[in-house]
């Protein structure tokens, strides 16, 4: 068996495997075999049908599973044995295979189409220069949490009118198209939070409602979208997206959020009694914690600029249209060029970022260990155990269970990415030069939603 490497361009090439009669003789007459012991057709004894009978039903297919066993097999020692960096998989060549004759097969000859990735340094040190955006934990910030936990821990009260942060308790009626009652329509009683209502001029008409007012309007500029809609009038999402009409909205009661008072009794009801003592040693505490959660979200904001700027500075090529035509073949769900093309600047960045990262991975030796993941998934499993109030299980337990999740090769894939990223973020944030601004925390938003 010969494999030809034909090079289109330093991107591309195409390989074609020859293959002649000895190469696939021995393989396929001892899955003949095999298949003859395990086939049962009447008139013959089970495992005693003769092996020209099963030749001539079977060999056809039984051959072609064979040879593509061989290609696989030659394809994948080729693109090793020659160190080929390929990206996805290769690609048969269009009306390549269709003059073999399956029933006298002689010599084979099949090609493949294969794109490779580019070949680059990534040059990082001291003197390469990054911004480092952090949230700034100011007195403003602190105080806007403790609001936030006085209004968690509040009750609502009864009030006559209703202002911008009130809560409306309506019953909504279905209407026909003159806005009448629609006979057999729904009628359901909920909820409107008017602050979150986006269209300012929606908002303003149901500023001032009292219990007895009505109101006619669209259920879908009071809502968030169709799970909401559907909540809100008792209906499913799916009639809710189909539904083109307006409501009554009829007022049975205006509440208002009061917060509850900050004091040691609150203290207690967010982090329990005892655990924190004094509004000075809460504030403390709530800049902790948002420190340690807006760290998160700078590492991410500091990846994302880098790897923008890292992609932009190596302007690596890839081979575009192999790897189109390769999304289209191997997708599970059928696509289209039309779709592929759609998406694919974003598709692009991924992949650049992708041989970027792999490629300080591998220059630098970066590895995550078995035990590391183990500890990793050991420490969510925890968290979350003290996210619903439950008692954390000895370590012996906690092992065990983090064992077993690792046992399931996705989530296993996903939590070896996520130690992957945290160490490719901190070699990063150890090399390269970091310039720290601190940004309010509505600045900061903005530059995390930047594109």
């Amino acid at each position: 068996m010969d494999i030809l490497e034909n090079k289109i361009d330093e991107l591309n090439r195409v390989l074609t495997v020859k293959i002649v009669a000895d190469d696939y003789k021995e393989s396929y007459e001892t899955s003949l075999k095999k298949h003859r012991k395990q086939i049962n057709l009447p008139g013959f004894r089970p495992g005693q049908v003769p092996t020209s009978v099963v030749k001539k039903k079977y060999g056809p297919s039984i051959l072609a599973e064979e040879i593509d066993k061989l290609l696989n097999d030659a394809l994948q020692n080729h693109i090793k044995d020659n160190e080929l960096n390929i990206l996805g998989n290769p690609l048969p060549k269009s009306d390549e295979n269709n003059t073999i004759d399956w029933n006298e097969p002689k010599d084979m000859e099949f090609s493949f189409e294969i794109g490779l990735a580019p070949n680059f340094e990534v040059e990082l040190n001291g003197k390469t220069k990054f911004t480092f955006n952090k949230v700034k934990i100011d007195d403003e910030l602190v105080g806007k949490q403790i609001n936030d936990f006085a209004k968690r821990y509040g009750k609502l009260i009864p009030i006559d009118k209703s202002e911008e942060k009130d809560m409306i308790w309506a019953t909504f009626t279905e209407l026909d198209e003159n806005d009448k009652p629609l006979e057999g329509g729904f009628t359901h009683s909920s909820t409107v939070a008017i602050e979150y209502i986006e269209d300012k001029k929606v908002q303003k008409k149901l500023i001032g409602l009292k219990s007895g007012d009505v109101l006619i309007i669209d259920p879908k500029t009071i809502s968030r979208g169709e799970t909401d809609m559907g909540a809100m009038l008792g209906i499913t999402k799916e009639k809710a997206a189909a539904f083109t009409g307006n409501v009554e909205l009829k007022v049975t009661e205006v509440k208002r959020m009061e917060p509850a008072e900050v004091n040691q009794e609150l203290i207690d009801k967010v982090y329990g009694p005892g655990a924190v003592e004094g509004e000075t040693a809460m504030r403390e505490k709530i800049a902790n914690e948002l420190s340690m959660m807006f760290a998160q979200d700078s590492d991410r904001l500091f990846k994302r600029d880098l790897a923008d700027k890292l992609i932009e500075k190596l302007g690596l090529q890839l081979p575009e249209d192999f790897l189109k035509r390769w999304i289209v073949s191997s997708n599970k769900n059928e696509v289209t060029m039309e779709q592929v093309e759609a998406e694919f600047e974003e598709y692009k960045r991924s992949l650049k970022w992708q041989l970027i990262e792999n490629k300080i991975i591998k220059d630098n030796d970066i590895k995550v260990e078995f035990e590391e993941v183990i500890n990793h998934t050991k420490n969510l499993l925890g968290n979350q155990y003290a996210q619903y109030g439950m008692m954390v299980p000895v370590d012996e337990e906690l092992t065990a269970t983090a064992k077993k999740v690792l046992e399931n090769r996705e989530e296993a894939t996903k939590l070896y990415e996520q130690l992957y990223d945290l160490k490719v973020i901190n070699f990063l944030k150890s090399t390269v030069k970091l310039e720290e601004k601190e940004l309010s925390y509505d600045d900061f938003v903005k530059e995390a939603q930047k594109n």
